[in-house]
Order: structure tokens, then sequence, then C-alpha cells
């Protein structure tokens, strides 16, 4: 069945809406304008070979999302600037980079000794019943929320932390605690925010967050946390690198 040269045209122009979107999101996520302002409507027809219609569009994504504001007489300007995220460091392996350059003290929700839940007892390398340590906190940068954790640790270590100021990150508490991290691992995809969630990240029911589910060993390999993250993407971005070396 033959597509209307109507449709066609409309399927064009929207992919080059989207492509245009991605070009300019990556840009100001980038720190690429000047200032933070973005050029003018007809600087960007120039530019990217658009129709206005197409970079009205694209813009307007981009306000919908958040990362642009555009006033009347004054023009286009970025409105977040997330720091970009060695993926190392979000695993712990190195610290005092761009994820925690601006991290406030965290909001504790919950720190306190609960039995193993059965679906975690094999995993922490305990009986189901055995008291770990249930600490919940939503974690904080520049005062406002970035990620719900719920973090289950086993004893003894757990002991160290209960008596340790959290004034920062995790690493840092453990790191305070005299906790050693030996391996960590992420397993990583994407869910709605439920209500609850929404509330604590300041955020609308079913917006889209990263989820983590994160276990850390100490350096022999016995698993001592295990822990459950929802962040809110938007205000971080993962870099990772890697080099290839068997190629087949």
């Amino acid at each position: 069945m033959s597509v209307p040269a109507s449709r066609r045209a409309g399927d064009r122009r929207g992919q080059d809406v989207r492509r245009l979107r991605d070009l300019l999101r990556s840009a100001l996520l980038a720190d690429r304008f000047r200032d933070g302002a973005l050029p003018s409507e007809t600087a960007l027809m120039s530019a990217y070979g658009a129709t206005r219609a197409t970079v009205r569009e694209a813009l307007g994504m981009l306000r919908a999302e958040g990362l642009i504001e555009r006033l009347p007489g004054v023009g286009t300007h970025v409105m977040v600037d997330p720091p970009r995220t060695e993926m190392d460091e979000a695993l712990g392996v190195t610290r005092g980079g761009a994820m925690y350059a601006f991290t406030t003290p965290p909001r504790i929700l919950d720190r306190s000794t609960v039995p193993a839940p059965a679906t975690l007892a094999a995993s922490l390398g305990v009986d189901v019943g055995t008291p770990v340590l249930r600490l919940e906190y939503v974690a904080m940068s520049e005062g406002l929320p970035t990620a719900v954790a719920t973090n289950y640790m086993v004893y003894p270590e757990a002991e160290r932390l209960l008596a340790t100021p959290f004034h920062g990150h995790w690493y840092q508490l453990m790191a305070d605690a005299g906790v050693v991290l030996g391996e960590s691992e992420f397993v990583i995809d994407c869910v709605a925010a439920d209500p609850m969630a929404a509330e604590l990240l300041g955020v609308a029911p079913g917006f889209p967050l990263l989820a983590m589910e994160q276990t850390i060993a100490d350096p022999s390999g016995r698993v001592i946390d295990v822990a459950f993250l929802r962040i809110r993407a938007d205000r971080f971005r993962f870099v990772s690198r890697a080099t290839a070396s068997d190629l087949l």
C-alpha cells in the first residue's frame, strides 16, 4: 500500500525535528553555548539547514524537557548544567570527581537494624532473618534531591556505619567508617517514578528514573552491601570509555 505524499513529508519533517533536537541537546549539555545562550532561530536555521518550523518544534521539545527557557526579547537559555560523571566514579573506583563535587548532607529516611529479607539473604551470604543494617536516604546535590537509595549492609561492617556521621556521599561514609570497598557491580535499567519516589525527588509520578541495583564486596570478594537506587538521570551525565583490544 502506498503512503500519501503528505504523510511522507510529515514523517521527514518529524525526523528532521528529532535530529535537530538531538544535536542541540548534546551541545547544550556539553556546555557548548557561550554564557548558556542558544543562537537565534534565524542562526539555527542557517547553521543546520532547517526550516523555522523545524527549529521551533525542536526547541519546544527541549523546553518541555526542562532543558531550556525561552523569553520574548531575551532569547533562549540553558536551564540545566548536569556534571559529567565517569562511570568509574559512580562505581566507587575513583573518588572526588564531578559526581561528588556538589554533594550536600543527605536526607536520612531510615537507619535501623532489620531482619535480612528472604530475597536478599543469599546475595548477602547470610541466613534469612539475620540482622542487617537498612540505611535509606535521599542523596542531595547543592540542596537538590538527586537519588533515593536503600542499602542493606551486613555486620560487622554495619556496626561501623551506625556510629559514623553521614554528611556527604555513600563512599565517603564508608571511608569515614573504615569500611574498605573491594568490588562494586551495578545492574542498570529504567523505571517510572512511583508516587513516593516522585515526592522525594521532586518529580511527577511516572517520570523516568534511572534504576540501579548495586552490590558491594570487600577486598576478599565477600558481599557486604546490596543497594537499590532511583536516580534523577537529568541531573547527571554518565561517561564511559573503552579501548577495543580483541576485535573479531
